[in-house]
């Protein structure tokens, strides 16, 4: 280390040889203007890991080798290299405090965008994983995929008995899953234990009806503690899934609801409100891929992903990638879309598909996903059928079966008038 006020270009190595027990990030930024590219990444490495503005007198030599490297940069994009024993085994959440911590506030970047991190084999196994992921179609419905589920809409103000009617119409269609949207919690119009108590009365008949398994996604979305106890309600009346808004609860609360997953034998179902605040501008904040990525390793069984097709902002190549990543073992890094990663036998998580979908569209988006080993969400293009939402749910899973039969929506429609009235109305139209 040299001797002067500050010591950012130390932490820049372009001969360094990555170790495989290092994690390492992937970051796109821009500078301020009046610095050079040495100076960004070595801020970036520095204030990342053991560094600080100025050189320091406390600094031992053991902990200088600790030190995070900027080992490769390609424009204004730059990977950073850090010793695994900067990180706490099994805490996501100091993880990002470091990796996407106070770097995204220093006045010498304009935007920084945290892409992808390699998580070393050693971290994730230290992680928990998905209970089940696509394991629990057979294993709680007994069933193939895909997975499908309904949100009774209107989202907010339907009362428990209305919310119970709705979802028992979509149950009795064919849906698997009754899902609560994510702004649904414990309002004086449908309080939660009601709604508990009562959806597992309705889904009781639902399957005394149809002969099939049937469950819900009900959202448990509190502070940590009353999360906790939900899930034992939801537990104890019988259901498998519960569903948490990860981003809003924060890692740590979701880390505690996965080990409730393994604990109860359930699987989460994650929503992903909020993401956008940060996802969504492609020069600055983080990655929906990462999020996604730290949510499996983490512990959720499915998470919203996007449709490409829907109402929601879903770029086609982003969705695919993250599809793959959620369902494979092992990630090939490609350019700088994503980095290396080994899942070291971990479960996979379920890819969903969400916001906007109806029965017209539902092929083109089994077409993109291109595997079984996923979930459709489909709300307001169930309930706004001709025919009511029991109608509704006919046409979505009639919609499904033509992909699976690899036969068009027309021809399947002449054996499923309820397909056939869906087409009429919403025809193919992708909404904005």
């Amino acid at each position: 280390m040299t001797d002067k006020i500050d010591w950012y270009h130390d932490f820049i190595d372009f001969e360094y040889n990555v170790d495989d027990q290092d994690l390492v990030a992937l970051f796109y930024y821009e500078k301020d203007e009046s610095l050079s590219h040495d100076d960004i990444i070595g801020r970036l490495a520095s204030e990342s890991s053991i560094g600080t503005w100025t050189t320091l007198e406390t600094l031992e030599d053991e902990i200088y080798q600790m030190r995070a490297r900027s080992f490769w940069r390609d424009g204004n994009f730059v990977k950073i290299a850090y010793p695994l024993k900067l990180w706490e085994e099994g805490n996501m959440p100091q993880v990002l405090s470091g990796v996407a911590g106070n770097i995204f506030g220093m006045k010498a970047v304009k935007n920084l965008r945290l892409i992808d991190i390699k998580f070393p084999t050693e971290f994730v196994k230290s992680m928990r994983g998905p209970n089940k992921g696509p394991k629990a179609f057979q294993d709680y419905l007994g069933k193939e995929g895909p997975l499908t589920s309904c949100v009774p809409k209107p989202k907010l103000g339907l009362n428990t008995a209305r919310h119970i009617e709705v979802g028992l119409d979509a149950w009795t269609g064919g849906i698997d899953c009754i899902k609560d949207d994510e702004n649904l919690t414990n309002q004086s119009f449908n309080r939660f234990h009601d709604r508990v108590e009562k959806m597992a009365i309705a889904r009781d008949k639902a399957e005394s009806e149809t002969g099939d398994k049937k469950d819900a996604f009900i959202n448990v979305t509190a502070e940590t503690k009353e999360m906790e106890r939900r899930v034992r309600m939801i537990h104890d009346h019988g259901f498998k899934y519960f569903m948490v808004d990860v981003v809003t609860t924060g890692y740590s609360a979701v880390q505690t609801m996965a080990d409730l997953a393994h604990d109860f034998d359930m699987a989460i179902h994650a929503h992903r409100a909020m993401h956008a605040t940060f996802t969504k501008h492609m020069t600055h904040g983080m990655n929906m891929y990462l999020l996604a990525k730290i949510m499996r390793l983490i512990g959720v069984d499915n998470i919203h992903i996007g449709t490409v097709v829907g109402k929601l902002d879903s770029p086609k190549q982003d969705v695919i990638d993250m599809k793959d990543m959620l369902l494979m073992d092992k990630m090939k890094e490609t350019g700088v879309r994503f980095l290396d990663q080994d899942f070291a036998g971990m479960n996979a998580t379920v890819p969903t598909a969400s916001g906007g979908l109806h029965p017209g569209t539902l092929p083109e988006v089994l077409d993109i996903y291109n595997t079984r080993d996923m979930a459709l969400q489909v709300g307001g293009g169930i309930h706004g059928h001709p025919d009511g939402t029991h109608h509704g749910a006919k046409a979505t899973i009639a919609a499904i079966d033509a992909w699976k039969e690899g036969i068009t929506l027309e021809e399947k429609a002449k054996s499923s008038p309820a397909l056939a009235k869906s087409l009429e109305k919403f025809g193919y139209i992708q909404p904005v």
